[in-house]
């Protein structure tokens, strides 16, 4: 890490206790979609094995909820990513990432899927550069489109895929 601070954030799975910290972490963090408080305390709880948060000083400072798509346990898809605007900046997000694949639980994953809009550039860059740190493609399809499905009420949400991953970190 370029970072001074970077080696004094904790990387760790989620509590119950984190729901609460994680719904005003992602409403920090436009332009993620804000779920219920009682979706991110299940985020931090059911799906704490594919779920990771980092933490700095007592404070939580990021966050990744992800699953293992359901029929294909190879498949890991990263809902949201969520680093609060003082731990930007520090490689955070990708840290996560490779912490959260070297999880026992994510052991057999050899692709990543997420969604992201066409505009959130900050996310591009993120999993661009995650493929290539990984040595696999990235591939993009609309997943669900802007008129479609969300009644052009949201923007059209892109998949991408990235996979087969050559190196997974531990």
């Amino acid at each position: 890490m370029n970072s001074i601070v970077s080696p004094n954030i904790t990387l760790r799975s989620p509590e119950r206790g984190d729901g609460a910290a994680l719904h005003t972490l992602v409403a920090e963090c436009s332009p993620l979609d804000e779920n219920s408080l009682y979706c991110n305390l299940l985020q931090a709880t059911h799906f704490a094995d594919t779920c990771i948060a980092a933490e700095q000083a007592g404070l939580l400072v990021g966050f990744i909820s992800a699953y293992l798509v359901p029929g294909r346990p190879e498949t890991l898809f990263v809902w949201q990513v969520a680093v609060g605007v003082k731990a930007r900046g520090q490689g955070l997000a990708t840290r996560m990432l490779d912490g959260l694949l070297g999880r026992p639980r994510c052991r057999g994953v050899t692709h990543l899927e997420t969604t992201v809009t066409p505009s959130n550039e900050a996310s591009w860059a993120l999993f661009e550069g995650f493929a290539r740190k990984h040595g696999a493609p990235l591939l993009r399809t609309t997943l669900f489109d802007r008129d479609a499905d969300f009644d052009g009420a949201h923007d059209s949400e892109i998949l991408a895929r990235i996979g087969p991953l050559a190196t997974v970190a531990a």
